[in-house]
């Protein structure tokens, strides 16, 4: 077996196009383990026709189920299902370092809470059972700052129907970014879309990050490098 197949999770979903990387670095041994032993074990699949309700993908009932889009390293999901055994988390990242990340994570707190969709989010969000998570994250996505790449920025009108649909009523969505331009794309789309309410009533709503939001390798990055973060709630209405 070559590194490349010990580090690549089995498909679980229909391929399509996808702009970015797959994999970085090589993976060290023991994420190469992980990779092999736990995440087939925790891994959510995508069949042909066949709606998953997140209740089903856990051993035991929770009380509610988070959804992240993008978790990178792993370090902000990782954080919620330990700070939330209550809760029932499904982590997507196509990124296969970042998911030898999130494994270990997992593996050091042993943390049963928590499912992956390793594969392109997009093939997962429609196959979803409609109304079934309290929380959604979009934390620090891939800006894509040319303006022609604009297209692959996950926050659209048609991606918020979807994630519109897949909230509860009164349900969170929330989205982190420390660029500028997608900073304003982002909250332009948001609150035009008639399913969110923006919650924030002073600049600090969107300028300190909430004492629940568990900061990541990502943004504590950039806030090193002089970019800074913002954090914007909305509800489902």
């Amino acid at each position: 077996m070559t590194d490349k197949d010990a580090a690549a999770p089995e498909t679980t979903g229909p391929r399509r196009n996808f702009y970015g990387r797959r994999q970085g670095r090589p993976l060290r041994e023991n994420r190469k383990k992980l990779m092999e032993t736990l995440l087939p074990s925790i891994t959510v699949a995508v069949r042909p026709n066949e709606t998953i309700d997140p209740a089903a993908l856990f051993t035991s009932p929770k009380d509610e189920y988070w959804l992240e889009i993008g978790f990178g390293g792993g370090e902000h999901l990782a954080a919620q299902a330990k700070a939330n055994p209550q809760a029932g988390l499904i982590g997507c990242e196509i990124f296969l370092n970042g998911i030898a990340s999130a494994l270990s994570h997992i593996d050091a707190d042993k943390l049963d809470n928590v499912r992956i969709y390793p594969e392109d989010v997009r093939d997962l969000l429609p196959a979803l059972k409609p109304q079934s998570f309290t929380k959604i994250f979009l934390l620090f996505p891939d800006p894509w700052h040319k303006a022609r790449h604009a297209g692959r920025r996950f926050v659209n009108q048609a991606n918020l129907d979807i994630v519109a649909n897949l909230l509860k009523p009164g349900g969170e969505f929330r989205i982190g970014s420390d660029d500028p331009v997608y900073i304003g794309w982002s909250l332009a789309h948001t609150t035009r879309h008639k399913a969110f309410q923006w919650l924030a009533t002073s600049a600090a709503d969107w300028a300190i990050r909430p004492d629940d939001w568990p900061a990541s390798r990502y943004e504590q990055k950039a806030i090193r490098q002089g970019r800074v973060p913002h954090y914007f709630r909305f509800k489902r209405v």
